[in-house]
């Protein structure tokens, strides 16, 4: 073999190794396109199809006949979760009424005698009404540690006392409002809301 040939033949060598570098290079390019267009066309897709769940659904969706609040500061807690539901978002009727349900399961039963069911709908109706009117919501909520729970027995019964501070946010103005609880454990062993009043400072 002449030593033109050799060097044509070289040549020919280099230019397919080029030729084959270019085409590899193009294909992971659009290997990378293709990537990047199917995933980010899957997370817009999970962005249309996520389901936004409501704080109010959110508690609502607790079942406590299974997950009763194992103790005072919680049930204070699950009750503040309601409350902030009812001033904090739109409901429908039915869910008014769900939430309402809800938090007299909380309620000792003398507590629950001392209003109907209308009348309690009623009045809770008219304090969001108030709340909304006057541009009010309940922004957070702290409820005693657990340490600092005061327990006791009295005629026979176990009661509870604990203190809840509110930061309710008026416009632009943040408002503090401590109420002290009092609870008494029922029949079930289930700690339920026997009052409450707000603290004068």
């Amino acid at each position: 073999m002449t030593v033109k040939k050799k060097a044509e033949k070289k040549k020919n060598e280099k230019l397919r190794i080029l030729r084959i570098s270019l085409v590899a290079v193009f294909l992971v390019g659009l290997l990378i396109v293709f990537y990047y267009y199917i995933s980010h066309r899957t997370e817009g897709k999970k962005g249309e199809d996520a389901v936004v769940i409501t704080q109010t659904q959110k508690v609502l969706s607790r079942n406590l006949e299974t997950y009763y609040p194992p103790s005072p500061r919680e049930v204070v807690k699950y009750y503040s979760e309601i409350t902030q539901c009812f001033y904090n978002e739109e409901h429908s009727e039915d869910e008014l009424y769900e939430l309402a349900m809800k938090i007299r399961k909380l309620y000792a039963e003398d507590l629950v005698a001392n209003q109907t069911e209308e009348d309690y709908m009623s009045s809770l109706k008219s304090d969001i009404a108030s709340m909304k009117k006057n541009n009010c919501v309940v922004s957070s909520y702290s409820p005693s540690a657990s340490t600092d729970v005061d327990f006791y027995t009295e005629d026979g019964m176990e009661w509870a006392r604990l203190y809840c501070v509110y930061n309710i946010r008026q416009g632009t103005t943040l408002l503090t409002s401590n109420e002290v609880f009092l609870l008494q454990k029922d029949e079930e062993g289930h700690w339920k809301i026997y009052g409450w009043k707000l603290v004068k400072e």
